[in-house]
């Protein structure tokens, strides 16, 4: 299962906060409309596949953790009924993820379907997103697929050699050929897909042959792009529960993948090379694509400078407005923080819908803002980054500060670069 980002989805943000902003479920039941998105894990963290950087297989062996199992039928139409509840808007996103939820088969989500239309409220439209390896697809599943309108998000790192050098099979074997496969089934059978590329310390350095494979060749008109950090040790130490006081400065040696202490794994993306891929890919994009195909990273960057909220969490202000909702019922934070700290109880216990606003969600989502180290605050490019993704803060800042990300240096280099050129589409939009 590849790090986060649920196809088609952008939940809107947390409303401005109350006196105390803490006690947001009082607040929010009263006065606003309740909105939220769950990504769901039906099948928890089983797949059949052994993708070398996947961050979800851990939690199998993850203490208190939700592991592997299937959804029994209790807790999947308790789930559909409470999210159907919980959301207020005139929509529900439905996000199935894993692991790998085809192992499931269609006939559990020919459940999915029938369990929805059952809890659906009058006028209220109801939208299914699945992400997918894309290894097990056949005709009888894309028949389903586009018959019910799913959106599918297609885990696919590049040409052959790039998307094969982690993603293998359980005995080691490559994927690429079944996924390519896939794809192509998606096309012929006119099933709406997303690409998602996990960009890693290889296939960093080659965003124009990935750009050109996904355009030309696969035939993605939204492509997602997913850099992969991985802190050593994450899977057992949850986000913000490591030593703070060991970790390497911004700039340390320790602080870049393949350095013998260095505290992230050899197949984290480098933070250059992740300024440099998106630098190269927007300069592609720029020249001949606005309009005509989607990139996450930029389009939300459009997004923000034309005043409207970040399209994709990890660029929004705040956070804690996506849950994870395990197959055992279980209820986290977010789907990069499915640990025993981070757990907020069960849906047999307690209604996603009020989960979504605890106390103790709701200051998680303010701190990716309220943690900020003063760099941070007093950089120009705050209000196109606010810190990223808060999984990723595993850094000092020169001065010794905890909090800072991984990819900042990356990520000043590419809104350096794009910022320009994004005013001017902006200035464009503005005058249609």
């Amino acid at each position: 299962m590849p790090p986060n980002q649920t196809v088609g989805t952008h939940p809107p943000a947390i409303p401005p906060a109350p006196l105390d902003k803490y006690d947001a479920p009082e607040w929010l039941g009263k006065r606003a409309r309740r909105r939220f998105h769950a990504m769901a894990k039906p099948t928890g963290s089983a797949c059949n596949l052994d993708c070398v950087y996947c961050y979800y297989l851990s939690k199998q062996t993850l203490p208190n953790g939700p592991g592997a199992g299937r959804m029994s039928d209790a807790t999947l139409e308790l789930y559909i009924r409470q999210y159907i509840e919980g959301v207020t808007g005139d929509e529900v996103i439905f996000s199935w993820q894993g692991g790998e939820p085809t192992l499931l088969g269609v006939d559990f989500f020919r459940k999915v379907v029938a369990l929805e239309k059952k809890h659906a409220k009058p006028g209220q439209r109801i939208e299914n997103d699945l992400q997918t390896n894309g290894t097990l697809l056949d005709e009888e599943w894309c028949d389903f697929l586009k018959a019910n309108r799913f959106l599918v998000g297609l885990s696919i790192d590049g040409p052959r050699e790039l998307h094969d050098r982690y993603r293998v099979t359980k005995g080691g074997a490559p994927t690429f050929d079944k996924v390519f496969a896939a794809a192509k089934l998606l096309k012929r059978h006119g099933v709406r897909f997303n690409t998602l590329t996990c960009v890693n310390r290889f296939n960093a350095r080659h965003p124009i042959d990935i750009y050109r494979f996904l355009r030309e060749e696969v035939g993605s008109t939204y492509m997602q792009f997913i850099p992969i950090v991985e802190y050593r040790g994450f899977e057992h130490t949850a986000p913000q529960c490591w030593d703070h006081t060991a970790l390497p400065r911004d700039g340390d040696p320790q602080a870049r993948p393949g350095h013998p202490d260095s505290m992230v794994t050899d197949w984290s993306v480098d933070p250059d090379d992740w300024g440099y891929f998106l630098c190269r890919m927007f300069d592609r994009w720029q020249s001949k694509d606005v309009g005509k195909i989607l990139v996450n990273h930029f389009e939300t960057l459009v997004a923000q400078h034309l005043g409207l909220p970040s399209q994709i969490c990890i660029y929004g202000e705040i956070c804690g407005k996506g849950l994870a909702v395990e197959n055992d019922g279980s209820v986290y934070a977010c789907d990069h923080y499915v640990y025993p700290e981070y757990r907020l109880g069960n849906l047999t216990d307690k209604s996603l819908g009020d989960l979504a606003f605890t106390r103790a969600q709701v200051k998680f989502g303010y701190a990716k803002s309220e943690s900020l180290p003063q760099a941070c605050r007093e950089c120009p490019y705050l209000s196109d980054c606010w810190g990223e993704c808060p999984k990723n803060r595993i850094l000092r800042t020169a001065t010794g500060e905890p909090g800072l990300n991984y990819l900042c240096r990356g990520l000043k280099t590419f809104f350096k670069h794009a910022t320009p050129h994004i005013e001017r589409i902006v200035m464009s939009l503005r005058r249609q």
